[in-house]
């Protein structure tokens, strides 16, 4: 009760000073960093962080992160002769396997990594066979080179963040 008072008191003398007070958007949260290890990548590691790069500038509430040194990452990514897949224990924690076995048979190795990433991020495979669809991984063309999620795939990943994102104290900036 006392802190709405000094509030209230605050704005008043703001706003007889000619000060305008503008609440800072609770929504714009930081995002939730999810760490990742490359170092069992192998030969792919700048595909690695390619793939997370790729995430990184189409989503807002979660980023993807090389693992700081002392620090355990909730994401560790290997290289292997297989077929690449993904074992999520839970949303944005797991580990998956860049496998050469796909790149030997021509896809394109981003499209493969930011696919592998998308399922840490909550999203399953889509077998739409469209290029547009990052989701449908193997179904699309091999030919395809498209390594971005699209809207939905994008909307659907800040959605599943958005509620783990913890949301700050309500901010105010003052603009004269």
């Amino acid at each position: 009760m006392l802190l709405k008072r000094l509030a209230a008191t605050l704005f008043a003398l703001l706003a007889a000073t000619g000060v305008q007070v503008v609440a800072a958007d609770p929504a714009a949260a930081a995002p939730r960093v999810l760490y990742y290890d490359a170092s069992q990548a192998r030969e792919f590691v700048s595909v690695v962080h390619q793939g997370a790069q790729i995430w990184n500038s189409r989503v807002a509430n979660v980023r993807l992160e090389p693992v700081p040194a002392g620090r355990t990452p909730n994401i560790r990514v290997y290289a292997d002769n297989g077929w690449p897949r993904a074992y999520v224990s839970s949303l944005g924690n797991g580990r998956w396997y860049m496998g050469r076995e796909a790149v030997n048979d021509g896809y394109h190795p981003p499209r493969i990594a930011a696919h592998e990433f998308g399922h840490l991020l909550g999203l399953p495979d889509r077998r739409t066979g469209l290029c547009s669809d990052l989701m449908s991984g193997s179904s699309a063309p091999v030919s395809c080179t498209n390594a971005y999620p699209n809207a939905a795939e994008a909307a659907t990943v800040d959605s599943n963040f958005r509620t783990s994102v913890a949301a700050p104290a309500r901010e105010f900036v003052w603009v004269e």
